[in-house]
C-alpha cells in the first residue's frame, strides 16, 4: 500500500494526487468508497486545497466521480480496464525499445552498458525507499532512447499507472529483481542494435508485469 509522507520532496499537490491515485489503482480504495475532503485532509495533515485539486484530476481521468448527495466516490477499476492499460503499454514500450535499437550508435551503446552496470549495482545494494525512483529513472532512459518526442510524451502520460503497477507488483517477493533483470536484457538488446529482440523483450516484460499485478492487486471482477 502506498504510504503517506507529509515530508515528501515533490510539490504537495502532485504528491497528494499520486498518493490518492496509487491507493485507487492498488485497490485500497474500493469502488463506491467516498473520498471526503475534510477526512482526507485530516488524515494527511494538510489543507483541503490540494485534496480538492487532486480529486478534480482524478475525476477527469475517470477514476472517481461526483454523485448527488454522496459527493466524490471511487469509480470501478475492473480487470478489463487494467488489462487495456497494460496492452497499450506493451505496444508503446515495445515500439520505444525497437526504435531505440534501430537508432543506437556508439554513444547509446555505451550509455546502455552504463545503465546495465547501475542496475546490477542497485540490485546488490539499495534501500526500499529508492526502488520507485530508480525504476522510473530506468523507464525514462528507455523512453528517451527511442528519440521520438511524440512517443515519449505518450509514455510519460502513463507514468502514474506505471508507478502504481510497479508499486503493487514489487510487493511480490522477487518481482523487483525479476523486473530489473528484464530491463537488463532489454538494454543489452538495444545496445547490440537488435530491434526485434528489444521489442519482444519489452512486450514480454509488460506481460509479466501484468500477470503479477493481476495476481496481487485487489480489483473488481
Amino acid at each position: 500500500m502506498a504510504d503517506w509522507d507529509v515530508n515528501q520532496l515533490v510539490p504537495i499537490r502532485e504528491y497528494v494526487y499520486r498518493h490518492l491515485k496509487n491507493l485507487i489503482l492498488e485497490g485500497k480504495f474500493k469502488a463506491g468508497d467516498r473520498l471526503v475532503e475534510r477526512e482526507l485532509a485530516k488524515t494527511m495533515q494538510i489543507s483541503r486545497t490540494p485534496i480538492r485539486e487532486a480529486l478534480f484530476r482524478l475525476e477527469a481521468q475517470g477514476l472517481v466521480k461526483t454523485m448527488p448527495r454522496k459527493g466524490v466516490v471511487v469509480e470501478s477499476i475492473s480487470k478489463e480496464k487494467i488489462v487495456e492499460i497494460f496492452d497499450i503499454l506493451s505496444v508503446l514500450e515495445g515500439l520505444a525499445s525497437k526504435l531505440a535499437a534501430k537508432k543506437t550508435d556508439n554513444r547509446m551503446s555505451e550509455m546502455c552498458g552504463q545503465w546495465i552496470e547501475r542496475i546490477q549495482q542497485f540490485l546488490q545494494n539499495h534501500h526500499d525507499d529508492e526502488i520507485e525512483k530508480f525504476h522510473m529513472d530506468v523507464c525514462d532512459f528507455l523512453y528517451k532512447a527511442a528519440k521520438s518526442p511524440k512517443l515519449y510524451l505518450m509514455l510519460i502520460d502513463l507514468t502514474d499507472y506505471i508507478r502504481a503497477f510497479a508499486s503493487v507488483g514489487y510487493t511480490r517477493k522477487g518481482r523487483m529483481e525479476e523486473a530489473m533483470e528484464e530491463h537488463i536484457q532489454i538494454l543489452d538488446a538495444i545496445r547490440k542494435g537488435d530491434a526485434e529482440k528489444a521489442k519482444l523483450l519489452s512486450e514480454r516484460h509488460i506481460e509479466q508485469s501484468k500477470a503479477v499485478y493481476l495476481e496481487t492487486a485487489e480489483l473488481e471482477p
